[in-house]
């Protein structure tokens, strides 16, 4: 991955209470993380933007915002370590190109395979058919 610097102007972040351990401290103490980054201003390249795109799944908000809660620890740095880490791996995943897929054609054994499987499927249900009397 080339080095990326996430711009502090892309994200946004909001301290809420949280489920988790912590007891009853965690009704009265908002340790828990929501980070909010905004595609636009992360200024990807294309392809990864395409792809982070897909990474994202239902954390992806329709005004292209990424959503990453963390409350997996009980204070709140932890927690914004947590899902700052969670998006850098994330921005990793994005910038690594998929290998380009070669087109392949079935040889002609596979193809005459596939034909004599067709004849014979149709044969099975040539024979289901209705009773005649001659």
């Amino acid at each position: 991955m080339p080095d990326f610097e996430i711009p502090e102007g892309a994200l946004e972040e909001r301290f809420i209470t949280g489920g988790g351990p912590g007891g009853q401290n965690v009704n009265k103490v908002a340790t828990a993380v929501q980070l909010r980054v905004n595609l636009f201003k992360l200024g990807l390249p294309v392809h990864a933007y395409r792809k982070i795109r897909t990474l994202a799944g239902s954390r992806l908000t329709s005004a292209n915002e990424i959503v990453i809660q963390a409350n997996r620890f009980r204070t709140q740095e932890a927690n914004r370590q947590d899902a700052r880490d969670r998006l850098a791996e994330m921005i990793a995943k994005a910038h690594e190109r998929d290998a380009r897929r070669i087109a392949t054609k079935p040889g002609k054994a596979a193809k005459a395979r596939r034909v004599d499987a067709k004849k014979a499927r149709g044969s099975v249900k040539e024979g289901r058919g209705k009773v005649r009397v001659d």
